[in-house]
């Protein structure tokens, strides 16, 4: 008899795979982890196990007798990110189908060009503006098709992460710098333009909540987290100098760097990506998290002060006091 709860996390080194994985873990999930160079047993609550997710027969052994896959994984150091990803999505559909498996994809608002702001609902038109943003909704709709053919579905989007081991972020890699002391805060948005944040744990607990009533969820579910929102823009910066001020930090804001990005881009893939991304700093994007609350009643929501000084600390910028 199959497990109910073994679940399988692709991408458990990176930031939400290993939140969810954590989360899991303490709800008392059977978590399995697939990775290069795993040893392949048992470590702490979670079992690991050697493999590729670009490996299609790794990936369907790993996902044996698992009732949930957790899709969080990208390519190592996001290289061939364009390349690589869809593939990855596939093996993962595969394995899926061949264990009656519910696929889990943590999602974004990079789907949604303008025309869809400023507030995204989950059936919102999806015309993306980047080459991020059209991969981004081949893969829903790869996902859509695994639905129809009788599988299970259950996105959760959600704005800009940040948390104690979000190093691949915005927050991590444009408004601060992890290992670092809070000196420069660095705001890539315009003036008065709000943003979407979305605090890691929050968003594994909403999971782990979702999850736990998956029976009850539609076969393709799609819910948006609301977050934190930042109206004006200026709420993320304050508390980053909230939470430094507290450490003995005097920190100063200012603007991010555009014109180097614009000037490095073509040299930096990184940069690049940055580049093509800041339409969503310069308008007002919000996510309409009704439907959430209607299925679950509520959202797992930590305070901003707590989650930023809770992040500094995971990113090495300010000690645990």
């Amino acid at each position: 008899m199959k497990n109910r709860n073994k679940v399988l996390i692709l991408g458990a080194t990176g930031g939400i795979g290993s939140e969810i994985a954590r989360k899991l873990i303490r709800e008392k999930w059977d978590v399995h982890a697939l990775r290069r160079n795993a040893p392949g047993e048992k470590h702490g609550n979670m079992t690991w196990i050697d493999g590729d997710a670009l490996n299609a027969e790794q990936v369907t052994a790993a996902a044996s007798e698992c009732r949930v896959i957790v899709h969080a994984v990208n390519p190592p150091g996001y290289r061939n990110w364009e390349q690589l990803v869809l593939p990855m999505l596939h093996n993962t559909i595969s394995a899926a189908e061949r264990n009656d498996a519910l696929i889990v994809l943590p999602g974004t608002v990079y789907n949604y060009g303008p025309d869809a702001f400023p507030l995204l609902r989950e059936n919102s038109p999806q015309t993306p503006v980047t080459k991020k943003g059209a991969i981004r909704v081949q893969m829903e709709k790869a996902l859509f098709a695994y639905a129809q053919r009788g599988g299970k579905v259950l996105i959760l989007r959600a704005g800009d992460f940040f948390g104690p081991d979000a190093g691949n972020s915005w927050f991590s890699q444009g408004w601060i710098k992890p290992g670092q002391l809070p000196r420069t805060i660095k705001n890539p948005g315009k003036a008065g333009a709000g943003h979407q944040w979305a605090y890691l744990p929050d968003v594994a607990e909403t999971l782990s909540a979702l999850l736990a009533r998956r029976d009850q969820l539609e076969p393709f579910a799609c819910f948006h987290m609301r977050g934190h929102w930042d109206p004006d823009g200026t709420e993320m910066a304050a508390a980053i100098q909230h939470v430094a001020k507290l450490a003995g930090i005097k920190a100063k804001v200012k603007s991010f760097p555009w014109w180097l990005i614009f000037a490095m881009a073509p040299f930096n893939t990184t940069l690049h990506e940055m580049r093509e991304m800041r339409y969503l700093w310069e308008q007002p994007i919000q996510m309409d998290n009704s439907k959430l609350i209607d299925f679950l009643g509520h959202e797992p929501h930590t305070p901003l002060i707590e989650a930023v000084r809770t992040t500094l600390i995971g990113l090495g910028c300010i000690h645990h006091a």
